[in-house]
């Protein structure tokens, strides 16, 4: 494996072409005192395009980014960009954390310093952007699923001298880890979710461990979180390439695809901007806009869907899991349906925060990470 230091530096050209889509933004119609009950209300997305454009301020969100240790490593023929917090202290255990969608490591920048930078417990923080994401570079050929992810961020770590670590992931992050568990365990110490992957199906044995009455109502509720807002799953699922054509070249839609999610998936009760400011969200959707990895991003979906997380008779992950369930994660099984194929040794749950747990409880993640991973240090 080869790394290298890696500065983000947007070219002022493009910064210049983001503004002048913003100015020409073709605004759709509405229905007259709608406002949020068909998506995001007119209004307030006209006052973001505007922020976008008048006030944030890209630039300043850079030398930000920049002051933290961006590398670039090739694996098996990709280039991956990853953060690198190294501990000073001798006991320090590894940990990779992965990000889903629409995320990327910005939402982790919270919690991986305080993880390194502790004294008592301490880590070795590598937080890796998925391929097709941030700045890892976009696959070119089909296949790039989670299992495939897996594997690289095996090597990756193997590289970077650790043949043992604990993984952590949320969202497609979630998968990714539960993969390394399941298909690496001489690798994975133990792992920690704060999401149990959405295509995950134990094997069950209605002879002889029929469904519980929480997981009857669980998978029922599951249907009907998807029939009323996995649109967005559909889509990416099946047609991203179609709709990367639209994110890709309007910067408002792009905006007003991910800032959706945003709003509908934190604990937030609908007001996006008490959970994270305009600067926040506006950093997360430029850093889409300026990779140009919206269409690579959702092609994640389709791949996912190819390769589902599916365990046969007598599958399970052996490596120790921690589980930790946010109030507002939705659809969250019961531990009772998680155990089916994984080793639940620790299962928290907190009265607030929603599916982005790093950005949203940065102080409730870390705790909840030290103390799962504490007895096996």
């Amino acid at each position: 494996m080869t790394e290298q230091r890696f500065t983000i530096s947007v070219p002022e050209q493009a910064i210049n072409d983001l503004h002048q889509r913003l100015k020409r933004t073709r605004w759709p119609d509405t229905v007259t005192g709608s406002a949020w009950t068909y998506g995001l209300d007119l209004d307030w997305m006209k006052s973001i395009a505007d922020h976008w454009l008048t006030a944030y301020d890209w630039r300043a969100a850079e030398r930000a980014l920049n002051a933290h240790p961006h590398y670039i490593a090739e694996i098996d023929g990709l280039r991956i960009h990853y953060l690198h917090f190294r501990s000073r202290h001798a006991h320090a255990v590894p940990l990779v954390i992965t990000h889903g969608w629409p995320g990327s490591f910005l939402e982790l920048l919270k919690v991986a310093p305080a993880l390194a930078e502790s004294t008592s417990d301490p880590f070795h923080v590598v937080v890796p952007s998925l391929p097709g994401f941030g700045f890892s570079e976009r696959p070119a050929s089909p296949g790039m699923n989670t299992f495939r992810t897996a594997d690289l961020w095996v090597k990756l770590m193997r590289g970077l001298g650790y043949d043992r670590f604990v993984a952590q992931g949320g969202d497609i992050g979630a998968n990714v880890s539960s993969v390394m568990a399941w298909k690496h365990p001489e690798a994975v110490i133990a792992f920690h979710l704060n999401y149990i992957p959405g295509s995950y199906r134990p094997w069950v044995d209605e002879a002889t461990q029929p469904l519980r009455a929480e997981e009857i109502a669980f998978r029922r509720q599951a249907q009907h979180w998807h029939d009323e807002k996995g649109g967005y799953w559909h889509v990416q699922a099946t047609q991203p390439q179609t709709l990367g054509f639209t994110l890709n070249d309007s910067p408002v839609g792009l905006a007003a695809w991910l800032i959706d999610k945003y709003r509908d998936w934190a604990d937030c009760d609908g007001d996006v901007e008490r959970r994270f400011s305009r600067d926040e969200l506006l950093t997360h959707v430029s850093l889409y806009w300026f990779t140009e990895t919206i269409a690579s991003s959702c092609r994640m979906y389709l791949e996912m869907r190819k390769a589902p997380l599916v365990f046969g008779r007598g599958e399970r992950i052996a490596i120790p899991c921690g589980v930790l369930r946010l109030a507002k994660e939705e659809p969250m099984p019961p531990r009772s349906w998680v155990e089916r194929a994984y080793n639940v040794v620790r299962w928290t749950e907190h009265p607030k925060g929603g599916h982005f747990a790093a950005w949203e409880e940065p102080e409730v993640f870390t705790t909840d990470v030290r103390e799962f991973v504490a007895p096996c240090r």
